[in-house]
């Protein structure tokens, strides 16, 4: 695998990041899936309060989910680097941004953790998913499998494989709505807590 290949055709894919309309409407199917409830405050319906929590996003990109909540301490690790604006906008909006692989995640003590549309991407998904586990007592998951791959999406997830790294069994489902096409892996899975002796490293 060239790892840095992928890592260039995704960030070629996102371009300037100026028009993400596709990618934030198929997350409002991921953060359902992921046991999210949104709720109107008027102006927007698309909004989720999440009580307080800290919420630690791998991947999030240019998009993170996380801007479209309220009451939070969150932040986003993601390995590109995006325009200068995306990263004001973070800031703006109280959230912490680092730009390293998923791999090198050397955190603990979050609330919960999520991956939602991230693991085709990365060099060793089984060490992003026990990152995360060690890095929360919470892991909310959303991850296509079973994908055709490429020079951007080096990895091919199976259900069963996700089940072993998450040690849970998570739902399966095909969908063909909100511009998702496909079978997808998803749920809401216990982590580590707060222990970091079962971080593994590739």
């Amino acid at each position: 695998m060239n790892w840095l290949a992928a890592r260039q055709w995704e960030r070629n894919w996102w371009g300037t990041c100026q028009n993400t309309y596709g990618e934030e409407t198929k997350q409002l199917l991921y953060a359902k899936c992921m046991g999210l409830e949104s709720f109107h405050d008027g102006k927007s319906p698309y909004n989720f309060d999440l009580g307080g929590i800290s919420v630690l996003d791998i991947g999030g990109g240019p998009t993170s989910l996380l801007l479209k909540c309220i009451n939070f301490t969150g932040k986003i690790i993601d390995p590109l680097q995006f325009p200068d604006w995306v990263l004001t906008r973070y800031k703006a909006a109280g959230i912490e941004f680092q730009s390293i692989p998923a791999e090198d995640i050397n955190e603990e003590g979050w609330d919960e953790c999520w991956i939602y549309n991230v693991l085709q991407h990365v060099q060793h998904p089984e060490t992003v998913v026990r990152n995360a586990r060690a890095a929360a007592g919470i892991v909310r998951l959303f991850e296509w499998i079973d994908t055709p791959t490429n020079v951007g999406h080096p990895n091919s997830l199976s259900a069963a494989e996700l089940d072993e790294w998450l040690d849970g069994v998570g739902k399966v489902t095909k969908f063909e709505e909100r511009d998702c096409f496909g079978t997808a892996y998803y749920g809401v899975f216990l982590g580590y807590g707060w222990e970091t002796d079962q971080r593994v490293t590739p």
